[in-house]
């Protein structure tokens, strides 16, 4: 029978298993993806969920591709760090640095890199991954049996919470904002500095209990590891196909059969992400399951691919290409502005934005071709480095 380690085609070089840095290499290009379409299509409105009547079906489809982003990056966070736990090291004190350190950089260059300034603080998912590390720090020490009843309770009981609503001012909508509801903690009109949740914490915390309790699936051999991740990805789709089919539970807004198939379709996978509902989770993280099962076949069958190898470069620094793109995208928007002038009309002023969801998709390919090459390197950088903060990206 195979090795764990070789069954998990570890590189022997970087101590990490790649097929979880190929998950994460493949939604961060998603994620790319997503936040290009946030610099140059930011005209064309996309809500939450998505109004069908209104958004073509290349943004549709595009927006719900970026939908497996969090809930990847979430549960493997919680995966990562049962793994780290089994190397004997202390994890809470590991857990809690971590966090602080997201939370830090959420506040401060990652806000920079989306407005170029500093007049709102938007809390969004580096921030809830760090509040989401703090409360596994102190979560972890319960049993495994309550951590998963408290995981399937906040990842599948939340949605009953959404008819409670606080408004601005009253008692507890600060605490509900922070939890459920996203919204200005600070309104533009109240103070100097905005502050705005765009990812509320409760289901969450959730997800990276039920990634923690997921790690042990990776000290199992390769054939039981498969099984678990096929049943379960394939339980979680099917759940969803009884759910959402028949208008049950676990999504605010019900489908309806619509004047087209595709629109219909688009109805049927209509899911809110904020917070994230039942139905976006069993979607996103079902997916997730075989999607792993899948890379990680790939990788025992031919290792050497060069595919899989950019995916695990760009998944092994994940944090660096977080910020790296980011910044990438305000300067090369900025100095687009310097040649052209802004031609779209938007909520937030006059923008400069093309005219399609192709061009999206173009921009991003030639982005990732650039951005690969510095990522690969510092993912090698991370790995010989002796420097402690060269581990937080």
């Amino acid at each position: 029978m195979t090795t764990v380690n070789t069954a998990l085609n570890q590189s022997p070089s970087r101590g990490r298993i790649n097929s979880i840095d190929m998950m994460r290499g493949l939604v961060m290009l998603m994620m790319l993806l997503d936040h290009v379409r946030e610099r140059v299509l930011l005209h064309l409105q996309v809500s939450d969920p998505m109004e069908i009547s209104q958004t073509e079906p290349g943004l549709f489809f595009s927006r719900l591709l970026a939908h497996w982003c969090a809930p990847v990056f979430v549960f493997l966070t919680g995966v990562s760090a049962y793994l780290y736990q089994q190397k004997g090291r202390a994890l809470t004190p590991f857990l809690l640095k971590r966090g602080l350190v997201l939370i830090l950089l959420e506040m401060t260059l990652v806000n920079v890199a989306w407005l170029g300034s500093y007049n709102t603080l938007y809390l969004q998912v580096i921030w809830v991954i760090g509040l989401c590390m703090l409360l596994l720090a102190l979560l972890h020490h319960l049993p495994r049996q309550l951590l998963l009843v408290l995981g399937c309770l906040l990842v599948a009981g939340h949605n009953l919470l959404t008819p409670l609503q606080f408004s601005p001012g009253e008692s507890g909508y600060w605490l509900w904002t922070i939890l459920h509801d996203r919204g200005f903690l600070l309104a533009p009109s109240e103070a100097a500095i905005a502050v705005k949740i765009s990812y509320p914490l409760l289901p969450w915390v959730g997800v990276i209990l039920l990634g923690y309790l997921a790690g042990c699936w990776y000290q199992q051999s390769a054939a039981q590891r498969q099984r678990i991740l096929s049943r379960t990805g394939w339980l979680a789709l099917a759940t969803l196909v009884l759910l959402r089919g028949l208008n049950l539970y676990g999504e605010t807004l019900d489908w309806q059969v619509q004047p087209t198939a595709l629109l219909t379709m688009m109805d049927l996978l209509n899911f809110t992400k904020y917070p994230p509902s039942l139905d976006f989770l069993l979607l996103t993280l079902g997916l997730m399951c075989l999607a792993l099962r899948a890379l990680e076949r790939a990788a025992m069958t031919n290792p050497a691919a060069r595919w899989q190898q950019v995916l695990a470069d760009f998944g092994a620094a994940p944090m660096f290409f977080y910020i790296l793109h980011l910044y990438a995208l305000l300067l090369l928007y900025s100095l687009a502005l310097l040649v052209f002038a802004p031609n779209q009309q938007t909520a937030y002023g006059p923008m400069l934005g093309v005219s399609h969801v192709g061009w999206v998709w173009l921009i991003a390919v030639l982005l990732a071709a650039a951005l690969y090459w510095p990522t690969r390197w510092f993912a090698g950088f991370k790995q010989r480095s002796h420097w402690r903060w060269v581990r937080y990206f």
